[in-house]
């Protein structure tokens, strides 16, 4: 006879403070390393970053064991390592352009830090059930539309370097593309959800797959035309490719069928070949990528070429932090920030890198799997498919795999608004996986009220 018992869930905080408390100390590490390296001794701003950076990383860790109790203990972690690690690069272009902290990006970036991960905890706080987010479904699309088109907005909008993606609030500047990711996520999530049944339907098998319906064809249709509108009028292919990819993803979860996959790749190829034929920013980015040292792409542009021979020099182990040359790079926080830590920790270093982003992507699908939820589990895996994509598109892209498209990487790049999106993600990530891991009541355990109303019957 085989007996089935309940097993209780581990909440997992103590893991998650001993694996802060480590991803902290690496920082530390990292930032003195530099420090030394450049000036020859340890760094005066060490103890005012250090301690905005533990107090972040306290307050989050704290509303977790009070909102989210048993919520992943590996996402908080690898995002705040992450996070770190693009600071100390920060800093240490800094250091290489002359800057000291009250002047350099490094202090702006460590408030970007404080005013995301101020973001993340209120929205822990605030969603106590991520399932509330499929109400607003149609509301999510049109605000993650707008979002996307808000850089057209005469007077609002503005082009930097061949690219409108940026809007202009005073002295702020804003890419409100990072937050449609998200928000697309949930109305992805929310409408595939109601509309799966329909798009799963079995159609034509042609060359051994089963093509879909002529009439269900309308979404993708819809999202490849808003996709290329994007390439055409804003010139910016890293988000078209970052919205059409998260659609087309989570359309294949929702319906589990390949054919809709070789349809968006078709779809895909086809507005690439024609953006190609058309415009000339794309024939630029195709130029860089296929003939990155020929004569005709250093004279529209060496930023790809620079990267390159910096990653080059780096080698198996690189040449250590603060003791290459990544200033010579241009963008090398933002953009390029890659080749700036393959510079200097070298392809060993770059690969650990890798992986912290592998093992994030990774806690993202098994969260998606324990979700109980259609919505949770679409939502949970867009939101670690559009991270996994992101990295794939811009590693890809400075290290000629695909052309540059000019996205950044999560958390480690210099922005605002990246983090602001990615810290918001993670929150997200949190609460799914919170309410995934969490016990099931057992419907056959008594309640302790009507234990105590028994006893107090027998006794009367």
């Amino acid at each position: 006879m085989t007996t089935v018992s309940a097993l209780s869930s581990r909440k997992g905080r103590n893991v998650e403070l001993g694996l802060l408390v480590f991803a902290v100390a690496i920082v530390a590490l990292a930032y003195i390393n530099v420090g030394i390296a450049v000036e020859g001794a340890v760094p005066p701003s060490l103890v005012a970053v250090g301690t905005g950076f533990v107090v972040i990383t306290a307050a989050f860790h704290i509303t977790m064991r009070l909102r989210a109790p048993y919520a992943d203990p590996l996402i908080l972690p690898i995002a705040t390592l992450l996070n770190g690690l693009g600071l100390v690069m920060i800093n240490r272009l800094d250091l290489a352009n002359g800057r000291d902290l009250a002047e350099g990006m490094a202090l702006r970036q460590l408030m970007w830090s404080a005013l995301a991960a101020a973001l993340a905890i209120a929205a822990l706080i605030i969603l106590r059930d991520h399932r509330i987010l499929r109400r607003y479904t149609y509301l999510a699309g049109a605000i993650g539309f707008g979002l996307l088109l808000l850089p057209l907005v005469p007077g609002l909008g503005i082009e930097n370097y061949g690219s409108r993606i940026w809007i202009s609030l005073g002295p702020f500047s804003f890419q409100p593309g990072e937050i449609a990711k998200i928000v697309l996520a949930v109305f992805f999530a929310g409408y595939l959800v109601q509309t799966r049944d329909a798009l799963s339907v079995a159609g034509r098998r042609i060359l051994g797959l089963t093509l879909p319906r002529a009439r269900d064809l309308g979404p993708i249709l819809v999202a490849w035309m808003l996709s290329v509108g994007v390439l055409v009028l804003e010139k910016d292919l890293g988000s078209s490719l970052l919205f059409f990819g998260l659609f087309v993803a989570m359309l294949y979860v929702a319906t589990e069928r390949t054919s809709w996959v070789a349809i968006g790749l078709l779809l895909f190829c086809v507005g690439c070949y024609v953006a190609n034929l058309l415009f000339s920013h794309v024939q630029r980015r195709v130029l860089l990528w296929l003939d990155t040292f020929s004569r005709e792409a250093l004279d529209t542009s060496d930023q790809l070429a620079r990267g390159l021979m910096g990653m080059a020099s780096g080698g198996m182990v690189g040449t250590g932090l603060g003791r290459g040359r990544p200033d010579l790079t241009y963008f090398a926080e933002s953009d390029f920030i890659i080749p700036s830590f393959g510079e200097e920790i070298g392809l060993i270093g770059l690969f650990a890198l890798l992986i912290l982003y592998v093992l994030l992507v990774e806690r993202g699908l098994r969260t998606a799997i324990g979700a109980r939820d259609g919505f949770g589990k679409l939502l949970a895996s867009g939101l670690a498919f559009s991270v996994a994509l992101q990295c794939f598109v811009v590693v890809g892209g400075v290290t000629r795999v695909i052309p540059l498209t000019g996205l950044t990487m999560p958390f480690l790049s210099q922005g605002g608004s990246s983090l602001l999106a990615n810290w918001t993600l993670v929150a997200l990530l949190l609460r799914i996986s919170d309410h995934a891991r969490r016990p099931v009541p057992d419907p056959e355990a008594p309640h302790p009220v009507a234990n105590e109303q028994t006893q107090v019957v027998k006794l009367r």
